[in-house]
């Protein structure tokens, strides 16, 4: 029988598939992106922010932060113990302020709202170095088939696991 994973371990190694299998996350925020706390329902992580992440403005590009809110809502979704994550139905982001720009650091919290049958609603906020709020955006995400046959924090069986307190191992 599989191992129940603690949330912090658990939205780590949801993180690590995406790094695996998607094709976006690992060559947009690659390592740069870390997980710093979860907890059921909740997930803390921050982004260092480098050229990539930016716009001809030099600062941080809307897009980036849409991908991280995409993301963050995913993985506010995991918080709740499901390995699959669902699929995106509406996404959308205020942007506040600029951000940063290279060099600096930003942080940022998901929070899964309310998990339905077959929808769940997310909200992820972010903040730069002098904590003040740059963004926040909502995710709502089509959860039905990934609830389904699965036990609430087991991994699937080959899942890459992860150590609590660990750096995220590379792809």
């Amino acid at each position: 029988m599989a191992t129940k994973l603690k949330p912090l371990r658990f939205v780590r190694s949801v993180l690590n598939s995406f790094m695996a299998e998607s094709g976006l996350e690992p060559r947009l925020l690659g390592p740069h992106f870390r997980i710093t706390d979860a907890a059921e329902g909740r997930v803390d992580f921050e982004l260092d922010i480098v050229k990539d992440h930016t716009n001809r403005l030099k600062i941080l590009h809307g897009g980036t932060i849409a991908s991280l809110v995409d993301l963050g809502g995913s993985l506010a979704v995991a918080s709740q113990g499901l390995f699959a994550t669902g699929v995106s139905t509406d996404l959308n982001v205020s942007y506040l302020g600029s951000g940063g720009k290279v060099g600096d650091k930003i942080t940022g919290t998901a929070v899964c709202d309310r998990m339905g049958k077959t929808l769940a609603y997310t909200t992820v906020s972010f903040w730069d170095q002098q904590r003040n709020l740059v963004a926040r955006g909502s995710h709502t995400k089509f959860v039905a088939l990934a609830r389904s046959g699965s036990e609430p924090f087991v991994p699937p069986e080959g899942a890459l696991i992860v150590e609590d307190d660990g750096p995220l191992p590379k792809p």
